[in-house]
């Protein structure tokens, strides 16, 4: 994550939402705000590097990996001279200045809903108030079929439909300030709406219904009081938007850590209230295997222990954990070893809240285990201001604190019993799909093993697709 950077970008945003009407220093700041509120730091920075806007950030997509262009004004590794126009291309429609697609990775079908004086508000922040970083990113080389980029025309013309935001007349000002946020600027479908076999938005009753993210699962967005946010306060939404965390329901992990880290907290309280306006009006899904919301499971008075095991107390972090604990271990004694430290052994985490209560918790009460799984193998970290939260990952199995699949399914299916949801459980297969990056979508799966005849079935569908839409408009 690249807070640090984005904190220094962040130092003099204007106090309050910019008019449409700017020039000069106030054209940059209103940009430099846009590019906060877009998280255009988080996928162009190499946290390695931290050269801000410079590219080189690996995106683990289905198709491979896909790494970020330099996005500051240099003339010779950035988009130094791009004109306006080229700039509004690659940013609403995926096409760079040579003429080259874009994958979707960049959420350029979000930000198709772009106003023009916000792409001329943003023009003017990467082109006069970004420092030049001639560095060249890696490029991004996938495998046949997904290196024809030409093949992006086709999935563009079948999935690439917005266009530039018109306030609706039957809402106000602020509905309508909430929706281009969360629709278009912060981008929020990209990650919390399924997507369809040729990895575009399913749209429609499906928006923001929560879906998997590679390793993650992003929640369900819509009002529904049990599989969505019906729940939540106003209080509650705008403290985890703008903290990540609130005791008693939910901390950000994983990319929504990210956003929180890079974007969320250096939001306006009026843009946050905009967000929130219009979270509340999305058409509640419900998720009918779910009959309770995911921060009702656990008690006060679930007990994980009675004691820390004071043998893996004392030699915890001398030897991977995967080494020490026998090949039958039970959940409850890796939590011991593991987990108690921080979360205290009965799971009611610090008072204070800062090592949060696994009881009534979102992440053990969903309707997925991903979120458990990928915090104990990924970790989690995020920084708000001054304040770091850290959780080691215990994935990297070249760590002490390192633990097999097996002892992760383990682990996880003794908190999910004793502090989540009892119906949840993953198996030490599902830990090693996740910790891989989660399951191959069919796209992905007609191109394996990167075969011609693979390619050639997924470049004749999207043609296929493609041609077949362009005479249904016709008729």
């Amino acid at each position: 994550m690249v807070g640090m950077n984005v904190a220094q970008a962040a130092e003099s945003l204007p106090l309050a939402a910019p008019s449409d009407h700017q020039t000069g220093v106030d054209l940059i700041a209103r940009g430099k705000y846009l590019a906060i509120a877009a998280d255009c730091a988080a996928c162009h920075t190499n946290p390695e590097s931290k050269d801000l806007f410079a590219g080189g950030y690996a995106i683990h997509s289905p198709m491979g990996i896909i790494y970020s262009t330099n996005i500051t004004p240099s003339t010779k590794f950035g988009i130094g001279n791009y004109s306006e126009a080229q700039f509004s291309k690659a940013v609403r429609d995926g096409i760079r200045a040579d003429g080259d697609h874009l994958y979707p990775a960049m959420p350029y079908p979000s930000y198709a809903g772009l106003t023009d004086a916000d792409i001329n508000a943003l023009y003017a922040y990467f082109m006069h108030g970004v420092k030049p970083v001639d560095v060249k990113p890696q490029q991004t080389a996938l495998s046949f079929p997904f290196n024809l980029r030409f093949s992006m025309a086709g999935w563009n013309l079948l999935f690439l439909h917005n266009r530039p935001f018109k306030p609706e007349d039957d809402q106000d000002a602020t509905w309508n300030r909430g929706k281009y946020l969360v629709d278009t600027v912060a981008h929020c479908s990209e990650c919390h709406t399924p997507r369809n076999a040729l990895m575009a938005l399913q749209g429609g009753k499906a928006l923001y219904s929560g879906t998997l993210l590679g390793s993650w699962h992003a929640p369900n967005l819509t009002s529904d009081p049990v599989s969505g946010l019906g729940s939540w306060s106003d209080k509650d939404l705008a403290q985890y938007l703008q903290t990540g965390h609130v005791n008693g329901k939910a901390q950000a992990a994983g990319p929504m850590a990210e956003a929180v880290t890079n974007s969320l907290q250096y939001l306006h309280d009026d843009d946050i209230k905009a967000i929130i306006t219009y979270l509340r009006t999305l058409p509640a899904v419900r998720d009918p295997s779910q009959t309770h919301h995911a921060a009702s499971f656990g008690t006060d008075t679930n007990q994980a222990s009675d004691h820390v095991n004071n043998t893996d107390t004392a030699v915890r972090g001398t030897q991977p954990i995967a080494k020490f604990f026998a090949a039958d271990a039970s959940g409850q004694t890796i939590y011991d070893a593991a987990c108690s430290s921080c979360h205290q052994p009965d799971g009611k985490g610090t008072q204070d809240g800062f090592y949060p209560s696994l009881s009534h918790n979102t992440t053990l009460g969903g309707d997925s285990p991903n979120n458990l799984v990928s915090a104990i193998l990924f970790g989690v970290q995020r920084t708000v201001g001054d304040k770091s939260v850290l959780m080691p990952a215990f994935g990297p199995y070249s760590d002490v604190q390192a633990l097999s699949d097996k002892q992760v399914a383990t682990l996880s299916n003794y908190l999910f019993k004793q502090y989540g949801n009892p119906e949840l459980s993953v198996t030490e297969e599902e830990v090693t799909a996740i910790r891989q990056g989660g399951p191959t979508p069919l796209i992905a799966k007609i191109a394996e093993p990167a075969s011609i005849a693979g390619g050639v079935v997924v470049v004749v569908l999207l043609i296929l697709l493609a041609v077949w839409r362009v005479r249904r408009k016709r008729r």
